[in-house]
């Protein structure tokens, strides 16, 4: 089993710093709550998480399958909960990709595995939340 470890410093108001390994990452709150607005809030960098965890599959996946496509992104919609503790109790992924029809089925197999078998990320918030996802192919030009 292996362990990760990191630390987060106060940097003053409501800031925080976090070294992980050769990236800086700063949170902060939004004004209204004391913050000065100089980084992501903590719950979006989570589903920043998720679509860094599940894309990293899907490219890593679809280009072992030997599958052309471009321009790859991952939409995101989430629900929040309005009753404290305030977290996210539905998440939506669209994959939207562009690839030859041809290789539908490779692409729907590529997400299906990083979403049922190796987005640990996904794993871990399917735990908190209905977690769902859909797939837009476009045709590749």
């Amino acid at each position: 089993m292996s362990k990760e470890s990191i630390s987060t410093k106060h940097t003053g108001g409501m800031s925080f710093e976090t070294q992980l390994g050769k990236h800086k990452v700063i949170i902060d709150a939004d004004p209204e709550f004391g913050g000065d607005d100089i980084g992501p809030k903590p719950k979006p960098l989570v589903l920043n998480a998720l679509t860094g965890c599940t894309g990293m599959d899907v490219v890593s996946l679809l280009n072992k399958m030997r599958v052309e496509f471009k321009d790859f992104e991952i939409k995101v919609d989430a629900d929040m909960t309005e009753e404290h503790p305030k977290y996210y109790n539905k998440i939506h992924l669209t994959y939207i990709i562009k690839a030859n029809e041809a290789d539908r089925a490779k692409v729907e197999k590529a997400v299906n595995y990083s979403q049922e078998r190796y987005c640990g990320v996904s794993f871990m918030l399917s735990k908190a939340a209905e977690l769902s996802y859909e797939i837009d192919m476009k045709p590749l030009m």
